[in-house]
């Protein structure tokens, strides 16, 4: 039996003719890391979107958990278990990271039922937890308009955990953050790891470095090199298309 959480088999997605994605395969194990780097263009944006359904294939199929997700909506993936962090933080910036998370632990209640309700011991333990684990315990009461850019971002990857993914969609969760600010994220994402299967778009190298454990290249819409990263790092195409040439090559 296929270890296998994702699977992308011969997918083409096109545009008026343009190959957004071309010939793409790429598979993801069950509880696995996985960064995707490439330059723009290379086709980063609709990788997430034809996962969660946003966009459907020209050809080719995606399989989630051995399902084929083309019938199926974007609402009715996300029920599956797909959960997709976008670069700009998604948080209601006038209601407390407790309360950000106490509407992402209720998805089936509306705001309304969440907050006239008492939440259960279970509950407040799960939201105390999540809390911890972003690091925002000591925040947790005060609006989350007054977070600073690196813990809003914790915080929305909270709200995805809190709904129970089974795969989580990162997308350039590091864009616009201090040194410090990063190297949270990212021991966020790693700790998360032990007990989910993520996907981390991303362009900041160092990023990259930290929490990799496998890296896919990808390029004009296709996987260019997969690896470690020191084995990207050193692949000669990836070099010319990407990481710029070596120096001795670039006068």
């Amino acid at each position: 039996m296929s270890n296998n959480i994702l699977a992308i088999k011969n997918l083409t997605v096109s545009f008026d003719g343009f190959k957004a994605l071309n010939n793409l395969n790429f598979t993801l194990e069950t509880g696995e890391l996985r960064v995707i780097i490439g330059p723009n263009g290379a086709g980063k944006t609709t990788f997430l979107d034809i996962i969660t359904g946003k966009v459907k294939p020209t050809q080719g199929q995606v399989r989630f958990k051995g399902r084929n997700l083309r019938s199926f909506s974007e609402h009715q993936i996300s029920r599956m278990g797909i959960g997709r962090k976008f670069q700009t933080p998604r948080v209601y910036l006038k209601l407390t990271p407790r309360e950000n998370l106490e509407l992402s632990c209720n998805r089936n209640k509306g705001v309304f039922s969440t907050f006239l309700g008492n939440p259960d011991p279970s509950e407040r333990r799960t939201i105390a937890g999540l809390l911890e684990t972003v690091g925002l315990t000591v925040k947790a009461d005060i609006a989350a308009g007054l977070l600073s850019h690196g813990e809003k971002q914790r915080l929305e990857i909270g709200m995805l955990v809190a709904q129970s993914p089974d795969l989580l969609l990162v997308d350039e969760p590091v864009a616009g953050l201090t040194d410090e600010e990063t190297e949270n994220v990212g021991n966020l994402l790693l700790a998360l790891a032990a007990d989910h299967s993520i996907i981390v778009i991303e362009h900041d190298m160092e990023f990259v470095r930290q929490i990799a454990r496998q890296v896919t290249v990808l390029h004009q819409g296709s996987v260019l090199c997969e690896g470690t990263m020191d084995e990207v790092q050193n692949d000669p195409k990836v070099i010319e298309v990407y990481l710029g040439q070596p120096e001795e090559q670039a006068a």
